[in-house]
């Protein structure tokens, strides 16, 4: 069998956990930052868990992480 590819974008957006789990950047980060309170955004920079409905998804786009 040959091996199965990476996606890419998945690559760049989540990486894999000691435990299983899936860690991804948070949105709501990127631009219109004057309205938004300096605690969300420091609250934002920080990882946040995949969810585990879409775990599985990104376990498929990912397969040897």
């Amino acid at each position: 069998m040959p091996k199965i590819k990476t996606k890419s974008g998945a690559a760049k957006r989540f990486a894999r956990k000691a435990n299983g789990s899936f860690k991804c950047g948070q949105s709501h980060r990127s631009h219109i930052l004057t309205k938004k309170s300096t605690k969300r955004k420091r609250q934002l920079r920080c990882p946040a868990n995949l969810h585990s409905a879409d775990v599985a998804a990104a376990r498929r786009m990912m397969p040897y992480s």
